[in-house]
């Protein structure tokens, strides 16, 4: 049998929903996969010649994962991955890589395990669920995890009429470099302070006002102390904003950012690189609509 797998780019926190909201994009690695003696993996596109060709590839330990989960043996799996996503840079390419070899792995094994099981299963290999929740469910999800590590989700609908700006600089960051920064407590008024406005963000999107948008961008937990890591990052979103966008913020852990443009998102785009360029860093920036679908087993072939 032979399975092929589309999984989407997700950016999480979108501003002030730290560790808690995810965003799946329309930009898609694909997994073919099908069962084989032992473990090889081709990676054609981002991460080619760096990212391994064997069991620790993340795609094949996520299909083992699967295996394991269904209480199967596993023998090995032959993989071709066809990544877009880039690497290390805010948006969800390591999430992506174990939701599509989760989902590939179940879709081998044809299909026994729940959605909830590769939630869970993904959560837990990643070690947080924002992006993984967005790249399985699709959409803009909220997810937060009780003290058992129980994690729920909810995969919400994204108004039509926005533009999602996603400018992703040539330079690369780790999300633990990003966490570094982080302090161990924040003031209270910080942390009602972003209560707020995800509460807004999550309810401007729902009702369909992007007016409300504008202050539900903003944030204190984490973007202000990534400045550290990221010097150039308010001089770019100062630019987007002077284009036309109603925010722009900190994609995952960077370095990426991600602005929300009200109609065309070229102007912004074009914004932002130049900014970018200024502060002596290359980049690219590209309008995406949001994914729908999450992780799809696009063909089984028998």
């Amino acid at each position: 049998m032979r399975v092929h797998v589309r999984v989407p780019a997700t950016s999480a926190n979108l501003g002030p929903g730290f560790d808690a909201l995810g965003l799946a994009l329309a930009l898609y690695n694909e997994v073919e996969a099908r069962e084989a003696d032992g473990v090889t993996v081709t990676v054609q596109g981002e991460g080619e010649g760096q990212l391994s060709s064997g069991a620790e590839n993340i795609v094949a330990r996520g299909v083992r994962l699967a295996f394991e989960a269904a209480g199967q043996p596993f023998k090995g799996v032959a993989l071709r991955c066809v990544n877009r996503v880039p690497t290390a840079r805010g948006l969800g390419s390591s999430a992506a890589a174990w939701v599509g070899g989760l989902v590939a792995g179940d879709a081998l094994l044809g299909g026994v395990l729940m959605r909830d099981e590769l939630l869970a299963l993904a959560a837990r290999a990643e070690g947080h669920p924002d992006n993984v929740c967005a790249a399985l469910l699709g959409g803009l999800t909220v997810s937060c995890v009780d003290d058992d590590g129980r994690i729920a989700a909810v995969s919400l609908p994204v108004p039509d009429g926005l533009a999602w700006v996603v400018l992703v600089p040539a330079t690369t960051a780790s999300t633990a470099e990003a966490r570094a920064v982080l302090p161990r407590s924040v003031p209270l008024r910080d942390a009602v302070f972003n209560v707020q406005r995800v509460a807004l963000l999550l309810a401007g999107l729902q009702a369909r006002r992007p007016d409300a948008l504008v202050a539900a961008l903003e944030d204190r937990l984490h973007q202000p102390y990534r400045r550290a890591v990221f010097p150039w990052m308010p001089s770019v979103a100062e630019c987007a904003r002077r284009a036309g966008a109603l925010g722009c913020v900190l994609s995952g852990a960077g370095p990426s950012l991600l602005a929300l443009v009200s109609g065309d998102g070229h102007a912004v785009a074009r914004a932002m690189e130049a900014a970018l360029r200024v502060a002596g860093v290359e980049g690219r920036a590209q309008t995406y609509t949001v994914d729908t679908s999450g992780a799809t087993v696009l063909r089984v072939h028998g």
